[in-house]
């Protein structure tokens, strides 16, 4: 497997400036613009030659400044053995961190429905972290249910929190972004409380 620019020779310093290149896309993101990476390259103070070893093109710039990239889990340190409890701790974690990064969000949210052929499967939304995180959180359902079921109400509250539901509920519903988040959580432990009382919907 080949490695990547920043992963061979002097790496520490290479680290560094990658560092310093994602902190200004966030800090342009979070103005309000959506930056090239040469515009990334005149606030990190990093010479346009060198920014674009890192980053071939906006595209791959935003996806590495993109805020939920280096998040495993969004449990706590001490999660709560409830599944519904533990769903409410995911999916409040996930909602303060979309409307702190709302900017950003957006952002990636806009190029992600960018028409087909245009590498979307490279971008954060189209990776399926936030699956992944709502799935640990379902994780006591083993037994009740198989992999395959948990992973399909995963979805469906995927489906109805993240920065998708928040621009509806904010910019359509009229919400403010508290109510939004409450809105979210509400929705989430209803499609859990009704999948434990009356199973979901039957596959094709």
């Amino acid at each position: 497997m080949s490695r990547t620019y920043a992963e061979v020779g002097r790496t520490g310093q290479k680290r560094r400036t990658l560092d310093a290149l994602v902190a200004a896309a966030r800090q342009l993101v979070a103005s309000g613009t959506t930056p090239t990476v040469d515009e990334a390259a005149l606030v990190a103070g990093i010479a346009r030659s060198t920014a674009y070893r890192y980053f071939p093109g906006q595209r791959e710039l935003l996806a590495a400044a993109h805020p939920e990239t280096g998040r495993t889990s969004l449990l706590p340190a001490s999660p709560p053995e409830d599944v519904a409890d533990r769903l409410d701790a995911v999916v409040k974690e996930f909602t303060t961190m979309i409307i702190h990064t709302e900017s950003q969000q957006r952002t990636m949210l806009r190029l992600s429905l960018e028409p087909p052929g245009s590498r979307q499967k490279d971008l954060p939304l189209r990776q399926g972290r936030a699956i992944a995180w709502i799935s640990e959180a379902l994780s006591p359902l083993r037994g009740k249910m198989d992999d395959k079921d948990i992973r399909r109400l995963a979805l469906s509250i995927r489906s109805a929190i993240g920065i998708e539901a928040l621009v509806w509920l904010t910019d359509i519903g009229g919400l403010s972004r508290e109510e939004a988040a409450v809105s979210m959580r509400w929705t989430a432990a209803g499609l859990l409380s009704h999948a434990l009382q009356h199973g979901l919907p039957p596959r094709d």
